[in-house]
């Protein structure tokens, strides 16, 4: 199978874990890992490496997302989600659409942001949803997340007591969506969770162009973005020579070229070499996909 990254649009109902273990079976290796982990309510973009792709998820810069969801207002959840059990009910009666984006637009910015209690975040080594599930009560901190857009696309009331709202976020890593609709929620006085989420973009890679597992498992290969062009999607590139390429591969430095940030060194043949970042005058080899030897 060839070396590469799969975008899946990851069903509901699967966790990010159970999408490696099919894939696994359909690349036939073991070497398949996955970047930006997807709640199992979630659906939508989750990246996936393959061979020695699965080197090259560490340094994704995969820091803004996007996604469309559900919020429903009336009721609050353990979870803030709808896998969670209802822990509040008031109505959402009188909130109308205007105090709905006002408590948006409120949570929009650069803004302290508290974690679902149900969050991977370790609490003394261990996961705060394992803490929760054991009867216990978590209190994370808050922290600084950005959120870039939160818009209410379209209203529904699934009931005179419950406002459900269609939402677009745009964020950067480490937000919980699930928190934006607790926080809308306890901001009007009314509880909130998720009902829906799916994720439209990490990074660069988009819904669009992602397929579904059952997509994959009708392809002989399911790589579909093969390394070097995973590598040209994620990163800027440089062009070097052969030689170049040789002692790239031995793990020397090359000149600095005046590029910022991490990117990809390319052979003359169109393979990708490593990745290089320049500092001190140089630039050196931080991931070599091919060494020498």
């Amino acid at each position: 199978m060839s070396d590469g990254l799969v975008i899946v649009d990851k069903p509901a109902g699967w966790t990010s874990h159970d999408v490696v273990g099919r894939l696994r079976r359909l690349a036939r290796t073991r070497r398949v890992g996955h970047a930006g982990t997807l709640d199992p309510m979630a659906t939508g973009v989750l990246v996936v490496g393959v061979g020695r792709a699965t080197r090259l998820l560490h340094h994704l810069v995969l820091t803004d997302k996007a996604y469309t969801a559900t919020m429903r207002l009336g009721q609050a959840t353990a979870t803030d989600d709808a896998d969670g059990e209802v822990i509040s009910a008031r109505s959402a009666r009188g909130v109308d659409e205007d105090a709905v984006r006002a408590a948006m637009t409120a949570l929009t910015g650069e803004v302290m942001q508290v974690p679902s209690s149900v969050s991977a975040i370790k609490v003394d080594g261990r996961r705060a949803y394992a803490r929760v599930r054991n009867g216990e009560r978590v209190a994370l901190a808050a922290r600084p997340v950005t959120v870039a857009r939160f818009e209410a696309r379209a209203f529904r009331r699934p009931s005179p007591d419950l406002l459900d709202v269609d939402v677009a976020v745009e964020c950067s890593s480490g937000t919980y969506v699930r928190a934006l609709a607790r926080d809308v929620g306890a901001a009007l006085g009314a509880g909130g969770h998720l009902t829906a989420l799916r994720r439209t973009r990490v990074g660069p890679f988009a819904l669009e162009g992602a397929r579904t597992l059952d997509d994959f498992a009708a392809l002989d290969d399911p790589v579909t973005l093969p390394l070097a062009d995973a590598v040209r999607t994620a990163f800027a590139a440089r062009e070097v020579s052969g030689d170049q390429a040789r002692a790239l591969s031995y793990g020397k430095a090359l000149d600095p070229a005046g590029i910022a940030g991490t990117y990809g060194a390319f052979a003359p043949d169109g393979t990708v070499v490593a990745l290089l970042r320049e500092g001190d005058g140089a630039a050196r080899p931080v991931l070599v996909f091919a060494a020498a030897g």
